[in-house]
């Protein structure tokens, strides 16, 4: 958990994507940058406030005067999201004392800003995000683009292929509903499109770093409340 707290970034630098197990809030303190990520780009600008959930992905690019961002740990964040404040400066004078306690007055002066990008790669992932069953060729056709030219200009907003895009999204949604789940994980697997039980293994693994049985048995210990 290294990246919490304030971090400042060079000026242009890119940040390949990349994930975090854990949910959080950036809160753009100076400066600026492009996040791509999988609820869609955003240009963040002082003030803005990006809520990251568990296992989601993002790439960032930072614009020629860098960025000071705050980063700061939320408890119970399964989706992103966008907002804004305006007293900054008074989010990260309390941050320094109590980064929780900063959390919670930045939580009830933010207000929604779902300032997103919408060129034709953000339309493809809120469509992925919307229908992870969707054919990315039938979508290019309708869009009048080819669908190699897709797959590049997908890849270069978001720095993953389309294809692997709609996969984590079937795993995030696999992750978050399968300690809810009390069939065989090989229903499971076909309920949210995946080709079969290991197809569903594997990805889970791969966002989570946990099998699903073990991923199972987390999140049901992390709702357990404590014994009094």
């Amino acid at each position: 958990m290294g990246f919490l707290g304030l971090q400042r970034y060079a000026p242009g630098a890119p940040m390949p994507r990349h994930r975090h197990a854990a949910p959080y809030m950036a809160i753009v303190v100076e400066g600026g940058y492009q996040e791509a990520g999988d609820s869609g780009r955003v240009e963040a600008r002082p003030g803005d406030v990006l809520l990251h959930g568990a296992y989601h992905a993002h790439r960032d690019a930072f614009l020629s005067c860098g960025a000071t961002v705050l980063n700061l740990p939320i408890e119970t964040a399964t989706q992103s999201g966008f907002g804004w404040i305006g007293d900054v400066d008074a989010i990260v004078r309390l941050a320094e004392r109590d980064p929780w306690q900063a959390v919670s007055l930045a939580t009830a002066h933010m207000v929604s800003n779902e300032s997103l990008l919408a060129e034709w790669p953000d339309l493809l992932a809120a469509a992925l995000q919307d229908d992870p069953d969707l054919r990315i060729a039938d979508w290019a056709a309708g869009m009048g683009l080819a669908a190699a030219s897709v797959s590049r200009g997908f890849g270069r907003a978001y720095g993953v292929s389309p294809k692997r895009f709609r996969l984590e999204v079937r795993a995030r949604q696999a992750a978050s509903r399968l300690s809810s789940w009390r069939d065989g994980l090989a229903s499971f697997a076909a309920e949210l499109g995946f080709a079969d039980q290991a197809h569903l293994s594997r990805a889970i693994i791969s966002l989570t770093g946990l099998t699903p049985a073990r991923l199972r048995a987390k999140s049901v210990q992390a709702s357990t409340p404590p014994a009094r």
